[in-house]
């Protein structure tokens, strides 16, 4: 058979080339597409271009982009009369930057001026005049002082929306009167300055305002200070806030009620207060937790949203947020928590969403979560849960979802029946026979075993999505009857054990019920074979992932009919039929172990020219043997030389055409042989003794004509089909001196050794495969040490019976025994008793068999692998 070979290097290397360009291209072009330091007319990128001034440009530029550059001076007469320009960069300067009068006069439409992270030596107070549609301004980290502010610098700004001034070194807040004349602002970002105090007649311009986004966060606002607040009073009077951020002030419980006290009455509907020093701590007792006083001053501010995430709060106490009517999300995140006194929750009538991860809680308890009335979603993940009482999400009559991952529950009294249930990252190892209802169910990286849970679970009504990845589910008691699930639609089992419970011939029904299931992750479970009809049922499957298992072959009937994504990519595929995937959209088939002979010419011709998307690079498909073509990509492989196979097989059917009627009459004189072999047989032997004597054999220097290498399982069997008509101790009209363990081992001595004493000091060597002798460990073991004989004496001083109904799939699976078949003959004991005599006859002569010079015109062994040249 003519190799697959390699193509010439043109060849191969057209896909590199294109890889090559695309490279140029986006290193050339690394935004949008165009070359650095140039202008396609729309777009001018002149980032990292070493500039020390300002660029001509044409004037239908609409976005120019001037950072990480060296310009010190920007003037009128800078840019010409760019009037579609809309995005102006000159951020992040390699040097202090100079703004001069009316520097931007010249670009009349400009929407966005970024100037961030630029160091500012000099901003004149004209310099933004004339910039009538700027509708963000972005001068965050430019080193600028409180004069930003109070000098009139953003007047007549009249579209400005955004303005960003966080981390700068502003120290107080007295805005200009301009500022009430900035009817479109909704965004401002004082963040991470140096505002100690912000007093209600500072603020003074933004009164009656609607803010989107308010920022004061990181500032040590009012914790490094001492405030009276009668004078200071209330900062955001007559001022609607959507979200006000004062996260990372440094606030104690203290500060926290000082200030929800100071702004009750300014609408504030989203409120941030992470990262706090408010609470306890684990172990701790000189700071407070937060008490019924610490929010009661935000009771009429209508907040929505607060979060307190990120702190130190070790206890909720009774009542804490009860003056919070309104409060529909409440983020308790990275906290200390431990403890959640009764009623803890009560009076948040109207709260959704409650945010409890990343805490310390180890119990929860009936009246935990008592008073909320349409809670929805309640997130417990990472905590260290350990029990849970069977009543404390019973009552949540609203109650969405429940997130207890990543806790150390061992088992469950209760499944609230609920649409939404999280439960992976524990350690169940069961779970309850309950009536439960549930659309999506999450158990994965728990310690459940045994599939009858799995069959439990797809008996759950409404469920669409059941995730079981990281398991340990390797068992089947058997007796389950599949239920039918007409709402499962998406099913995850990878990254379990699989293939033990499959191989015990049970838990094979599992999917029968499951006829609108679409999606079916079966990756990571050691599968070397797919249960027969195990995917028949599922009609309605769209995607499956069958990677990283041990699946050498597929069969027909294997993959379900409608697939149209398959992965079975990190697999053990020698030589895929494409017959199995020409219905499919989409197959992922990297990272296989491909044998690149003519037999898998037709899956290369496939690949090369199928409507399939193939996923993955082509450098991920490649050849694992002949060692020649290692590594080597299928898409870089020529069939060409394997075109005379086609031709040889014409050949040979013309002969056949050619040779019908002899065949013919040769078919029926074999049939009569054939149903009278045995018969045949013994009036052959009788002539050949009457014709020919035998000849005495020889000197021989070898202690036993063969070792008898069998499973002890075996030794009955053995013993009367094979030793009793061969072995001279067992007759005197047998001819063979047999050597086998029962009989012939030294007992005491090393096993291996007497395993060796055998092999050498036997003429052959016959290893009697079977069921049994394939579980043998020292069977095997004695198989390669008689293949290493073989090799030292370059003879075939191994002969192989196979015995009982084994495929070649089921040897193959050994890799010494692989190595044997697929280059050596082997015999395979009889099915018809009247075959034994000859089959008896056939082993003698392999037996008596001399060793002789092998001829260059030697036969063709039965089971041949071509190699790649």
């Amino acid at each position: 058979m003519a190799p697959v070979k390699a193509c010439p290097k043109p060849c191969r290397i057209m896909g590199d080339h294109l890889d090559l360009l695309l490279r140029v291209v986006l290193v050339a072009s690394p935004v949008f597409g165009i070359p650095s330091c140039s202008s396609d007319g729309r777009i001018a990128l002149f980032r990292f271009c070493n500039l020390t001034q300002v660029p001509q440009v044409l004037n239908t530029t609409e976005r120019l982009l001037l950072s990480f550059n060296y310009i010190r001076t920007v003037t009128a007469s800078s840019f010409p009369f760019l009037e579609q320009l809309q995005l102006l960069e000159l951020g992040s300067q390699y040097t202090p930057l100079t703004i001069d009068k009316e520097a931007f006069r010249n670009l009349p439409n400009l929407r966005i001026l970024d100037l961030g992270d630029s160091q500012i030596n000099f901003l004149h107070p004209d310099a933004f005049q004339g910039l009538f549609h700027l509708f963000e301004l972005r001068l965050f980290f430019c080193g600028l002082s409180d004069a930003i502010l109070k000098d009139g610098y953003f007047r007549n700004l009249k579209s400005l929306t955004r303005l960003d001034l966080s981390k700068n070194q502003i120290r107080s807040l007295y805005l200009h009167p301009s500022f009430g004349e900035l009817n479109s602002l909704e965004s401002i970002d004082f963040s991470s300055n140096q505002i100690f105090l912000v007093c209600e007649h500072e603020l003074r311009p933004l009164h009656g305002k609607t803010l989107s986004f308010l920022s004061l966060a990181a500032n040590s606002l009012y914790s490094r200070v001492s405030v009276d607040w009668g004078k200071c009073m209330n900062p955001f009077r007559n001022m609607v806030l959507e979200t006000l951020d004062v996260s990372g002030n440094g606030w104690t419980v203290d500060i926290t009620g000082n200030f929800s006290n100071a702004i009750s009455g300014s609408q504030a509907f989203s409120l941030t207060l992470a990262y706090h020093i408010m609470g306890a701590t684990f172990g701790f007792h000189n700071m407070k937790d937060p008490d019924q006083s610490t929010f009661a001053g935000l009771a009429r501010c209508s907040v929505r949203l607060l979060d307190l995430s990120h702190g130190f709060i070790f206890s909720l106490n009774s009542r804490v947020f009860e003056r919070l009517r309104d409060l529909k999300v409440l983020n308790l995140a990275y906290n200390k928590i431990n403890k959640i006194a009764d009623e803890a929750f009560d009076g948040l009538d109207n709260l959704q969403v409650l945010n409890l991860s990343y805490n310390l809680i180890g119990e929860l308890y009936n009246l935990n979560f008592y008073g909320l009335p349409k809670i929805a979603n309640i997130d417990l993940q990472k905590n260290h849960i350990g029990i849970i009482q069977d009543q404390t999400f019973k009552f949540l009559e609203k109650l969405q979802t429940l997130d207890l991952r990543d806790n150390a529950l061992t088992t469950i009294y209760f499944i609230p029946s609920i649409p939404n249930i999280f439960l992976g990252g524990n350690k169940l190892a069961t779970l309850p026979k309950i009536n439960l209802t549930a659309n999506f169910i999450h158990l994965s990286e728990n310690r459940l075993e045994n599939l009858d849970i799995l069959y439990f679970l797809l008996e759950v009504p409404h469920l669409q999505i059941l995730i079981l990845n990281q398991n340990r589910l390797s068992s089947c008691n058997g007796g389950q009857t599949p239920s039918e699930n007409p709402s499962l639609e998406q099913l995850f089992l990878g990254e379990n054990m699989l293939q033990l419970a499959w191989e015990t011939e049970l838990c094979w029904d599992v999917f029968e019920g499951l006829s609108h299931l679409q999606v079916l992750y079966l990756n990571n479970n050691y599968l070397n074979f797919l249960p027969p009809g195990i995917f028949s049922h599922l009609t309605a499957l769209r995607g499956l992932s069958l990677n990283s298992n041990r699946l050498t072959v597929l069969s027909h009937n294997d993959l379900p009919a409608n697939l149209e994504i398959l992965d079975i990519s990190r697999n053990q595929l020698l030589a895929p039929d494409p017959n199995f995937f020409v219905s499919l959209s989409i197959l992922d088939i990297t990272h296989n172990k491909f044998i690149c002979e003519c037999e898998l010419s037709a899956f290369i011709n496939w690949l090369n020219h199928t409507n399939v998307t193939v996923a993955g690079p082509p450098a991920d498909i490649y050849c694992v043997y002949p060692d020649s073509f290692s590594g080597v990509s299928l898409f870089s492989l020529s069939t060409e030389d394997c075109d005379e196979e086609a031709i040889l097989k014409s050949l040979k059917f013309s002969l056949f055409i050619g040779c019908t009627v002899t065949l013919t009459l040769f078919l029926m004189a074999s049939l009569i042989v054939a149903k009278f072999r045995g018969f045949c047989f013994i009036c052959y032997k009788t002539a050949q003794k009457l014709v020919f004597k035998d000849h005495p054999q020889g000197p021989d220097t070898y202690k036993y004509d063969a070792y008898m290498c069998f499973s002890s399982k075996d030794f009955e069997w053995v013993q009367n089909a094979l030793l009793k008509h061969l072995d001279t101790q067992y007759s005197d009209q047998n001819r063979f001196n047999l050597c086998f363990e029962e009989r012939d081992f030294v007992p005491g001595e090393n096993h291996i050794a007497n395993i060796q004493d055998a092999i050498w000091n036997s003429r052959k060597t016959v290893c009697l495969v079977s069921r049994h002798f394939l579980r043998d460990g020292w069977c095997l073991e004695a198989f390669s040490y008689a293949q290493g004989r073989c090799l030292s004496d370059l003879n075939s001083a191994l002969i192989m019976v196979v015995v009982g109904s084994l495929s070649p799939y089921q040897l193959m699976k050994h890799q010494s025994i692989r190595g044997f078949v697929q280059n050596q003959q082997y015999l395979r004991w009889p099915e018809d008793l009247q075959d034994i005599g000859w089959f008896l006859h056939k082993l003698s002569q392999q037996i008596l068999k001399k060793e002789k010079e092998k001829k260059k015109d030697s036969n063709i062994p039965l089971q041949t692998v071509a190699t790649i040249s």
